[in-house]
């Protein structure tokens, strides 16, 4: 069994506390917060810290902030030479202070606390600086995912940008479309079935081969169609370089 303690109370942190509570392989020893409140909802109360000098041992420290703080919380660590990973898709692992040794545990999941997620479908990269501590993080990988991957630093950082183009913009995408609805008094769930079948396309082509619409078509009258009915210059905007860079796209095959 391995034991594991978790830094940290956000998003990521609690849908790890929820699946290492789902395995007996898996020995969840405490967590740190600052406020018990925000996890007392997930574990025991008296497995929850408030305090890092009441950590106890453990054979990984899961660091489960913001990537602005990993840096700083990994130097008022009270222990040595202990296995401290983080979670972090942008931040290298060098990052973490040389007192322990280091190791990434990165889930590659968008997490909202209110939404549950399946983590035996969610890919885990992990890296470490040894051969033994990478076994170790396998091991708690597998735990909880079906899917474990070894990811260098630099290849996690191009994942992570990558991340964002197909989930953040994407949402933020909905977002727009979903603002320009409400505007013309249009359901927004009529698109729903749409969305969904454009994301299951990924599934059985590639995303060149799912491509479809005007600026695929370079259907200038439809583009310029939907450009002189928005009002919203930052929607014309991003509608006018998503259309250039498809159409730019569609040249180079």
């Amino acid at each position: 069994m391995i034991q594991v303690s978790i830094i940290g109370s956000g998003n990521v942190a609690q849908h790890l506390i929820q699946a290492f509570s789902k395995t007996t392989e898996i020995e969840l020893v405490q967590v740190f917060s600052r406020k018990k409140e925000t996890v007392n909802h997930l574990i025991i109360s008296d497995k929850i810290i408030t305090n890092l000098n009441q950590l106890k041992a453990a054979d990984v420290y899961i660091l489960a902030v913001t990537d602005e703080a990993i840096a700083d919380i990994s130097n008022q660590l009270p222990f040595k030479n202990q296995l401290l990973v983080h979670t972090s898709g942008s931040v290298a692992m060098e990052t973490l202070n040389d007192n322990n040794r280091k190791g990434v545990f990165y889930p590659l999941q968008t997490f909202s606390k209110s939404k549950a997620v399946d983590f035996k479908i969610i890919p885990i990269c992990i890296e470490a600086t040894t051969e033994k501590d990478y076994q170790t993080l396998e091991a708690l990988a597998n735990s909880i995912s079906n899917v474990v991957y070894k990811i260098y630093s630099e290849q996690r950082k191009a994942l992570h940008v990558a991340a964002v183009f197909v989930s953040n913009f994407v949402n933020h995408l909905y977002k727009m479309g979903n603002d320009i609805c409400i505007e013309n008094k249009v359901p927004f769930d009529l698109l729903k079935p749409l969305i969904q079948e454009t994301a299951n396309k990924i599934n059985t082509l590639s995303p060149a081969q799912a491509q479809t619409g005007p600026a695929k078509r370079n259907d200038t009258q439809t583009i310029n169609a939907h450009l002189s009915f928005l009002t919203n210059d930052n929607q014309k905007e991003i509608y006018n370089l998503l259309t250039k860079s498809i159409i730019e796209n569609g040249k180079k095959l």
